[in-house]
């Protein structure tokens, strides 16, 4: 590691510029990357899938904690970049040229469990987040999902009912799992600098409740959520017996979808 040169040296060398159509910001603070690195616990011998790299910044604070790397990238500017750390770190990193919407990450780990770090464009974030989430399989295969989002982003997902933050992510992420924000991080940190700020969420999967579908509570959330600022009554009368399975559960069908909680969102999908 000692022997590479920092990471700013390495974007001039090739002549790399942060793509605003890819989602692109880069992180070059190594001190900040190891940080980062470090929120998900000892990665020794851990597999990794990292989202995005670009010219490598995380890629190396991963690979300098231990992890073996699978890096899945689209930008093929990127590539040499890479393929530099491949060579540093023989049998520690695979890149992985492609989309990684498009790509089935448990046939890529091998159906090994991981854990996923990533400084994640910022225009597919969301819904990739979304994905790891939503299987219906639980425990995931991933263990931990360490995340770079636009802060507004992160606050919604460890955010509380009631609040003007809650809403469809946060219930995703609370329901079987354990969210937290584990850092905020400036948007001086990146090159160049995005226009808003940034934080970090860390996820780990927890027992899921039984007899719930995580299909049917993807349906409640994006229906409730979608219109809410109207009442449940109005929000949800498009799926098939919601209004009914309210009044079993005991919510108030007058109530808005922020004020309900993430239980009382498990218990309708259960009843559904």
């Amino acid at each position: 590691m000692d022997d590479l040169p920092p990471i700013r040296e390495t974007i001039a060398r090739h002549g790399l510029s942060a793509s605003k159509a890819l989602g692109q910001n880069f992180l070059l603070d190594e001190q900040l990357l190891g940080r980062i690195a470090a929120i998900p616990g000892n990665l020794r011998g851990e597999p990794v899938l990292e989202v995005g790299p670009g010219p490598g910044g995380l890629t190396r604070a991963l690979l300098r904690a231990g992890a073996r790397v699978t890096a899945i990238e689209m930008d093929q500017r990127c590539l040499p970049a890479l393929a530099e750390l491949s060579d540093a770190f023989p049998d520690r990193l695979t890149v992985i040229q492609g989309d990684a919407m498009k790509l089935d990450h448990g046939e890529i780990m091998r159906a090994e469990p991981f854990h996923v770090l990533s400084n994640l464009p910022y225009n597919v974030g969301t819904a990739l987040f979304v994905r790891w989430l939503c299987g219906e399989d639980w425990p995931p295969q991933w263990r931990s999902l360490t995340l770079m989002f636009q802060r507004e982003v992160a606050e919604r997902i460890v955010a509380k009912p009631g609040t003007s933050a809650y809403g469809r992510l946060a219930v995703l992420a609370q329901w079987r799992a354990e969210a937290k924000l584990a850092m905020k991080v400036h948007r001086s940190a990146f090159t160049p600098p995005p226009k808003v700020m940034s934080a970090i969420v860390h996820v780990t999967p927890t027992n899921a409740p039984e007899g719930v579908s995580a299909r049917m509570l993807g349906r409640l959330t994006e229906a409730a959520f979608g219109q809410r600022r109207k009442m449940l009554r109005q929000s949800l009368k498009g799926i098939p017996g919601a209004l009914d399975a309210l009044a079993r559960v005991g919510i108030d069908e007058t109530r808005r979808a922020e004020t309900v909680s993430v239980t009382e969102f498990v218990e309708l999908a259960r009843t559904l």
